[in-house]
This record gives C-alpha cells, sequence and structure tokens, in this order.
C-alpha cells in the first residue's frame, strides 16, 4: 500500500496536561494515580471523572484509592500483599517441617552409631546385647517412620494450600493485566509486552507491531452516548480478535486505541491481517436491533512496523505510530507500513495517538 507523507500535525501534550492537573490537585505522581487522570481525560468513563473531579484540591491517597478499587479492580495492591504473606506462612511451615525430619534423622543416625558400638563391644553378653540392640532399633524405626509419616502428610498440605495461593496469583494477575470493557489485554501488560520484545533477537526481525485506532470515535461518543461508544469498543474489539491467529497478543491500550503484536511473520502476512481486520470491520452493522439507529459505518486506521526497524521497544512503538499517522492522514480506514521516507521529526512519547 502506498505512504501518504502530510505536513507534521500538533499533537496535544497529554502528559503535560494530566501532569498539570494532578500537580494542581497536590496528588502524588505514581503510576496508579496517573492511570486514574490518564481515564478521565480522554473521557471513557463520564463517572469516574465526575468523582474525580469532586474531590477538588484536597484529594488524598486515600479517596484516590478508593476510587481506584471502584473502576478498575486491578488497583486492589492489598491482594498480592495479603496472598505474598500467606505463602510466605506456608513456606515457613514447610522448612520447619522439614528441619524437624532433620532433626529426627539425626536422631535415629546416633542411635544406630551408638547400637553399632555396643554390638561391637566385647564386654557384653552377646545375646542380651542383640535382644537389647533390636528392641532399641525396632522402637527407634517405628517412632522415626510415624514421625516421617507426619512430616510427608503436613508438607503435602502445605503444598495444597501453596498451589491454591499461587492459582490466586494468576488470577489476580490475569484480572490486572485485562480491560474491563473488551476482556483484551491492557496498556499494562502491552508494555510489558513490547518491552519483551527485544528479549529475544533471533524472533525481533519476524515480530509486528500494529497500532489501530477507531476513525471519527470522538464524534460517535458526542452523537450517541457513552453507553453506545462502550458497546461499539466491544464489538470492535471482538472482530480483531476474531480475525487473527488465538496466539496473537491484542490490547486495548487506550481510550479508541488497539494494539496488536504478532510473532513470526512477514511484512506481507501482517499487511494481510491488517486488510482482513479492517474489511470486517468496515462489513459490520452497527445497529440498534431495538431502535434501528445506525451507528456506522465504524473504520479503524493501522499503523505496521517490524521489530527489524527498530532497536528497542520506544523506537517501535514511535514507528508504528508514525505509519499510523500518516494512514489517519491518508483518509483514515486504512492500513500503512512504516518507512524510512516518512518524517524524521515526528517524535512522540510512550501516549498513545490521540485524534
Amino acid at each position: 500500500m502506498s505512504t501518504a507523507i502530510a505536513p507534521k500535525a500538533q499533537i496535544p501534550d497529554v502528559a503535560g496536561q494530566i501532569t498539570y492537573a494532578m500537580r494542581s490537585m497536590g496528588v502524588a505522581p505514581i503510576p496508579r494515580n496517573y492511570e486514574l487522570f490518564y481515564e478521565a481525560y480522554i473521557g471513557s468513563n463520564p463517572a469516574l471523572t465526575r468523582e474525580l473531579a469532586a474531590l477538588g484540591n484536597n484529594a488524598n491517597q486515600e479517596e484516590l484509592d478508593t476510587i481506584g478499587a471502584k473502576y478498575f479492580p486491578r488497583h486492589a495492591g492489598r491482594v498480592f500483599d495479603d496472598a505474598h504473606t500467606r505463602l510466605t506462612v506456608e513456606l515457613d511451615a514447610v522448612l520447619r517441617a522439614l528441619r524437624q525430619e532433620q532433626t529426627t534423622l539425626e536422631s535415629y543416625n546416633r542411635l544406630l552409631g551408638e547400637t553399632c558400638e555396643r554390638i561391637s563391644s566385647r564386654n557384653h553378653n552377646s545375646a542380651d546385647l542383640l535382644r537389647n540392640a533390636i528392641d532399641m532399633l525396632t522402637t527407634a524405626t517405628g517412632d522415626t517412620m510415624a514421625q516421617g509419616e507426619k512430616i510427608v502428610e503436613n508438607v503435602a498440605q502445605r503444598s495444597q494450600e501453596m498451589d491454591q495461593v499461587r492459582k490466586e496469583l494468576d488470577e489476580y494477575k490475569r484480572i490486572a493485566n485485562t480491560d474491563a470493557l473488551t476482556r483484551l489485554s491492557n496498556r499494562r501488560a502491552f508494555e510489558d509486552r513490547l518491552v519483551s520484545i527485544f528479549d529475544n533477537q533471533l524472533t525481533r526481525p519476524t515480530t509486528a507491531l500494529v497500532l489501530a485506532d477507531i476513525d471519527h470515535f470522538k464524534r460517535i461518543n458526542d452523537t450517541y452516548g457513552h453507553p453506545v461508544g462502550d458497546k461499539i469498543l466491544a464489538t470492535v474489539a471482538s472482530i480483531i480478535r476474531a480475525n487473527v491467529r488465538r496466539e496473537v497478543f491484542v490490547a486495548r491500550v487506550g481510550g479508541e486505541e488497539f494494539a496488536l503484536i504478532i510473532e513470526g511473520i512477514t511484512v506481507e502476512e501482517v499487511t494481510a491481517a491488517c486488510e482482513r481486520i479492517r474489511r470486517a470491520l468496515e462489513t459490520t452493522p452497527f445497529k440498534n436491533s431495538r431502535t434501528r439507529i445506525d451507528y456506522g459505518p465504524v473504520t479503524i486506521s493501522l499503523g505496521i512496523c517490524m521489530g527489524s526497524e527498530a532497536a528497542d521497544s520506544g523506537e517501535l512503538y514511535n514507528k508504528a505510530d508514525l505509519a499510523l499517522y500518516c494512514a489517519k492522514n491518508a483518509g483514515r480506514n486504512c492500513y500503512n507500513v512504516y518507512q524510512d521516507s516518512m518524517q524524521k521529526d515526528f517524535t512522540k512519547s510512550w501516549l498513545i495517538y490521540k485524534n
């Protein structure tokens, strides 16, 4: 697909505006607070925006965390702390059980040594000595076996409890990395996955980053309201997911922005996938089944960059975003592949593209 080069557009300093708002309210510049203000800024959740604004200039961290826990279940960091504490307790119990088993075995070994010395002594009657030794060993063996059974049972129980804690932690991690509206991965998961592309230099050249943005989505929200916009977001997410392989990483990384990380693919294959997504969305009717209101057409623009074109995750993101910018400027409802001939002075932070 041909690349359209357009004059550089003014990009709003979203980060600066959010930082200024946080500073004005005396809010600590920590990630979970930034996420709250980011969601409020893009207007994807009016209720959250209203509650945040109602705090005025006297917001404290407890109030912010209460709002965060209400709208973002993944903010419940205490859950991880509780699970970590439980896991620590269980591990300590297992270690105590193993140390007890070690003490028991050391005592039994000492008894065997003493018995061996007594049998080797020529100063005792052989028959009485052997009889006493057998009695002692029988008793000691029975005690050691019983103790060992208790230890095994204790360790098995603790292992089951630790496995349950591990499952809970896995589930909490899944929730923390999932976008509540679309059920796709969220921005946090995307950033981790994006960085991991450069952990393997062998697979990096055949890994593609695709950034996608719903065209004129603000117009949809302004015309039909955010509830309709949310339904359209969920539908777009399902269409994207349905038109790529199961192992492809798909995330919602902003209000109407999505990202795909596709491994083991060529440029030709990734452009075919993007065209499949674009076509599927373009031909999907967006109508209210009850009122028959037609919300469409809903289209999407996509920017593509291969891992071989970047030295690190930041550069890969910026180049894919530049390709998206050019697709938007070319008329939207299309995809574009990054090329060196694109504007090299177009720079941008890690904030996702915003209309």
